[in-house]
């Protein structure tokens, strides 16, 4: 019986591997596909852009995309093994071996498991360098036109004040964690709160003391507007502060996240949303084992009793309704309303909770 069971939960693994490496490869392959589209769409009007390229910087985008759907791959391709092994009656014989439905689950759950630390520990970082490459690709191609590849309208603000008095300033993208901006704008007060000018430029690179502003345009009350190749604008302004405003904690790869935190302690900043990030990240091979739990609680009941299609209804609702849980308890820790430890956890607990007793109560009752 032993090795019974120790055959039927190597097969019951690979079997949930699989499907949940073909529905993440598909995936993949359909969202590489429509970003690249989507980019040679915008990037029509400008000449002599290489596809290759084009699609060079596609790729390096999509797996941080992927990144945020995890958890649904995880889901369907669980579903997807459970019916497969219903419909082919490999439960039915499963059972009758004496195999309870926790031993053909607990293969999945490790699984699960390990892909969530292999996503935190390797995917993770690999993603967040590949945009960060992705990012620099665009602004040597494109320049001036590399806000057309921003795609979610966000605008990055920052302030600062020194003797000169205070600057407000604008970014479209930033780059390198907020040390490169592009598609910057800056509205500066004098130590009276008057306004004194604005400037418009392409991008701007945070060096000590100083920003430096490429083709930038002033405007000053009473003056013609001035073109300069080069502006220099007074800050003071550190590394730590310019990222705590201008990156998002997305783009930092996990290995990292425990520095930035720090450093936006030392600094008095506030380090919420690295907070919440990094424990969103250990959570998430919690999160995974807990979407197995729900997929094997809609998708255990035998083909011949019917209600297949509620079973995967009800199924991808649950995986909406706890994806949509997690993102009220992001914003509710990024309002500083909810502890970055309870918002990241709480749906891991809500997801692990619901599946495990849904399918506590269909086998023992």
């Amino acid at each position: 019986m032993r090795i019974i069971g120790g055959t039927l939960s190597r097969y019951f693994g690979l079997r949930f591997l699989s499907a949940v490496f073909l529905v993440f490869a598909g995936i993949f392959a359909l969202v590489a596909l429509l970003d690249y589209i989507e980019l040679m769409r915008r990037a029509s009007d400008i000449p002599n852009i290489p596809p290759l390229l084009v699609a060079k910087t596609s790729l390096f985008r999509v797996p941080q995309i992927i990144e945020r759907i995890l958890p649904f791959c995880v889901l369907i391709g669980a579903m997807s093994s459970y019916l497969t092994l219903s419909r082919r009656l490999e439960l039915v014989v499963a059972r009758s071996a004496g195999i309870s439905a926790w031993q053909f689950i607990a293969p999945a759950v490790i699984g699960a498991f390990l892909i969530g630390i292999f996503a935190t520990a390797v995917y993770n970082p690999l993603a967040a360098t590949l945009r960060e490459r992705s990012k620099k690709i665009e602004a040597e191609l494109f320049g001036q036109n590399n806000s057309v590849f921003g795609g979610t309208g966000k605008t990055f603000w920052a302030s600062q004040r020194n003797s000169d008095g205070l600057s407000l300033i604008n970014a479209e993208a930033s780059r390198d964690q907020g040390v490169e901006l592009s598609g910057v704008t800056v509205f500066s007060f004098d130590n009276n709160n008057h306004f004194k000018q604005e400037i418009e430029a392409q991008s701007a690179v945070l060096d000590p003391g100083v920003w430096r502003l490429m083709n930038a345009r002033v405007y000053s009350p009473g003056a013609v507007p001035l073109v300069l190749p080069e502006f220099h604008l007074k800050t003071s302004l550190t590394p730590e502060q310019v990222r705590e405003s201008f990156a998002t904690p997305e783009t930092v790869p996990f290995w990292e996240l425990p520095w930035y935190i720090k450093i936006a302690e030392h600094a008095g900043l506030v380090a919420a949303g690295y907070r919440l990030q990094f424990q969103k990240l250990l959570a998430r091979p919690f999160l995974l084992a807990a979407m197995v739990f729900l997929a094997a609680a809609v998708s255990l009941r035998f083909f011949r009793f019917g209600g297949i299609q509620k079973m995967v209804l009800s199924g991808v609702a649950s995986g909406f309704l706890l994806y949509v849980l997690s993102k009220v308890t992001d914003d509710l820790s990024k309002a500083e309303l909810l502890h970055p430890v309870a918002a990241a956890w709480l749906p891991v607990l809500a997801g692990g909770l619901t599946g495990f007793t849904a399918l506590l109560y269909q086998e023992d009752g």
